[in-house]
């Protein structure tokens, strides 16, 4: 795509472009999403988050939380060009959306507000933005209600960004209220109109006075990049505007600085500025596919995200990377095909329109794409592309079990929770065959809230929600003998088997042994696999309520009888000696103990390390979290047990952006009043 000139204001890109908007929880992005919609004539009227008016979080679950829930697509115009905007949700707890999409986007907007409480989650989103080297400006909202300078909070926020933040713009204010702005690189001043274009006055007096330092340090940071520009500094002679501007967007695609726009979205201030800055300053879509090693060629595409909408069936946002993709079209996946496109949709919210092919630069929905899955790469013809990017999900801190409330509904329930994850790939389901559970894994309490309200509103699956079983096990301590004995006639052949068994403890973690020491054919060797499996059928309830672990048992001695014996009456036999043996063996439980390394700020450290202890946790040792500035790792052991609703006092205590990662260390001996209270609790529950 080539670049045009753009008179004074540099060169430009030219063609569809895709931006998305991000930025911490309640930043303002739908809001902001909302404002550029009615700025370009996308829509009538600017809605209301408040109020449930907004094109963005339309769904049933956003607009009862009050927040994004998953990302919000829509296409419009301005001056002549078409954008696209992802409204992706800025809590922690649905980042998966962002991260599944940044891949294919030209640039980002990062919403924030001009706080310092808001350092840490801004800290995490231009994190993701660094880390896959997307472009972004950063636009500081509701600028009316800052608590301090502008450039007193942008000292704040700096160290949240790895790049330089360059303050673009500088506020003006009467009797403390934001009447407008000075625009640094322009040297104009643009005062605020509610709802409707600034004017532009010319810059001088007092906030020319202001302006001099600001602009001054803008060019400075563009400078660090441009010796050209560095020697028209330092022999202090005002660089053109052109070059200004040339530097802005180099400087910007290349990753090297965060250009800092501000305004009010819902008063629409500043939304203007923002977009003639997106219009110049954006990387083009052919710089994009560049970026992701793509060549021109081939139908390309990238599924930004998948819906099961109940009167379209599954549709799959994607941007066209290369080439041309449209009706009919079958498209392959890595290692699948996709499916064949049946129909091509242009998105502005929840609202579609069917439209013709998509071309390079492009994002649209297509229709029927029944095996594409978020985050593919899909390809025209019969060869499966290589994938463009991979991006896994951050490994899930809360757990539910689902059930359906009635048992009519359990193969709807599975068809649901199918469609479930392949909207959103962060949640990960297990299913425990042990305890019959279905347990659904998710980032956090309103996370799994969300997707239980999914579930039976948008897929119509009423269900019942618990605490997931913790896997409890018992051993034994004292080796005993003891004698299985199952006789019965009831007329024809009996039942008869009879075994001695030697019950002995064996050491942590070293499982079950079985041990035939039968001499003399006292027992035949055809019926002792039967004394086998009902040793471990009776195994998997012990006389706690748990399965039995670390044991060894012998068969030492036995009778049989050569009518009535049978492999049957050799398992009831066994089963027998080992319910009534175990008791004997001075049973005592056993818990699992995990592995924990929780990453938080470094101020929320000595809190953390408060929650461990509080949760029968042993905290190994903390260290700084490798490559991450004000942020620490810290390392603990802790029971399973305490883990389960961990995550929810750990982002209370870290404003929201702390997490935790755990596996499997060992089993610990539990006994005292805990275990009396699981132990009963089982009891209860059978």
């Amino acid at each position: 795509m080539a670049a045009a000139n753009n008179g004074n204001i540099g060169t430009r890109a030219q063609g569809p472009r895709c931006i998305a908007l991000v930025g911490p929880f309640q930043s303002g992005k739908t809001t902001l999403l909302e404002a550029i919609l009615a700025r370009t004539g996308a829509i009538q009227r600017q809605g209301a988050v408040e109020a449930g008016t907004t094109v963005g979080d339309a769904s049933k679950e956003a607009r009862h939380h009050k927040m994004s829930v998953e990302l919000t697509v829509a296409t419009t115009t301005f001056m002549g060009d078409s954008y696209t905007f992802i409204d992706c949700p800025g809590s922690v707890e649905f980042m998966h959306d962002m991260r599944a999409a940044l891949p294919a986007v030209d640039a980002a907007v990062v919403v924030c507000e001009a706080a310092e409480k808001k350092m840490p989650q801004l800290q995490l989103i231009l994190r993701a933005l660094e880390d896959q080297n997307i472009p972004r400006f950063l636009f500081l909202n509701k600028i009316d209600k800052a608590e301090t300078k502008v450039t007193e909070a942008l000292a704040i926020l700096q160290p949240a960004s790895r790049k330089p933040l360059v303050m673009r713009q500088l506020p003006i204010f009467k009797n403390d209220i934001v009447t407008g702005f000075v625009d640094l690189a322009l040297e104009r001043v643009h005062i605020y109109k509610e709802h409707a274009p600034s004017e532009v006055v010319p810059l001088d007096g007092e906030n020319l006075d202001r302006s001099k330092d600001a602009r001054f340090s803008m060019l400075e940071k563009l400078a660090d990049h441009d010796d050209e520009l560095m020697e028209q500094l330092l022999a202090d002679i005002p660089p053109p505007r052109d070059k200004v501007f040339d530097d802005l967007a180099k400087e910007l695609r290349d990753g090297l600085v965060v250009p800092v726009l501000m305004g009010v979205a819902t008063r629409t201030n500043g939304v203007l500025r923002l977009l003639k800055a997106l219009r110049h300053e954006t990387p083009s879509a052919e710089r994009t596919a560049k970026r992701l090693g793509i060549k021109d060629g081939e139908p390309l595409a990238y599924v930004l995200k998948t819906l099961n909408t109940s009167h379209a069936g599954k549709m799959s946002i994607v941007r066209v990377l290369s080439g041309q993709i449209g009706d009919g079209v079958t498209l392959m996946a890595p290692e699948r095909e996709a499916g064949r496109v049946s129909g091509t949709f242009k998105l502005v919210g929840p609202a579609t329109e069917k439209r013709g092919p998509a071309a390079a630069g492009e994002t649209v929905a297509l229709g029927k794409l029944e095996y594409a899955k978020t985050g593919d790469t899909l390809a025209a013809g019969k060869q499966s592309p290589a994938p463009l990017a991979v991006v896994t999900p951050h490994p899930p801190v809360l757990a539910i079990s689902v059930f359906a409330r009635e048992r009519k509904d359990d193969v709807k329930l599975g068809q649901a929770l199918h469609k479930l994850v392949d909207e959103d790939p962060s949640i990960h389901l297990v299913h425990n065959a042990e305890t019959h559970e279905v347990v659904m894994w998710g980032q956090g309490e309103m996370h799994l809230r969300v997707a239980s309200e999914k579930l039976a509103d948008r897929f119509g699956v009423a269900i019942n929600t618990g605490r997931p079983s913790v896997g409890y096990n018992e051993t034994i301590k004292k080796p005993v003998q003891i004698r299985g004995r199952h006789k019965k006639q009831s007329g024809g052949h009996g039942q008869f088997g009879d075994v001695v068994l030697d019950i002995r403890p064996l050491p942590r973690s070293a499982g079950f042994k079985f041990e035939d020491k039968i001499t003399g054919g006292v027992v035949l060797r055809n019926y002792i696999p039967s004394v086998e499996e009902g040793v471990i059928s009776a195994l998997k309830h012990g006389p706690l309520g748990f399965q039995v672990v670390d044991v060894t048992v012998a068969l030492i001695d036995g009778s049989y009888h050569t009518v009535d014996s049978s492999d049957m009456a050799f398992q009831t036999a066994a089963r027998i000696g080992i319910v009534e043996g175990l008791p004997q063996c001075q049973p005592v439980l056993l818990e699992p103990i995990h592995l924990v390394e929780i990453v938080c700020p470094t101020d929320a450290t000595a809190r953390i390390n408060a929650i461990l202890s509080g949760r029968r946790g042993q905290t190994l040792g903390f260290d700084t979290r490798e490559g991450w500035d004000g942020w620490d790792t810290v390392r603990a052991k802790m029971p399973e047990s305490e883990i389960g609703d961990l995550i929810i006092e750990v982002r209370s205590a870290t404003a929201g952006v702390g997490s935790f990662t755990f596996k499997f260390d060992h089993m610990a001996e539990l006994t005292g009043k805990t275990a009396d209270q699981i132990v009963a609790a089982r009891r209860a529950a059978e």
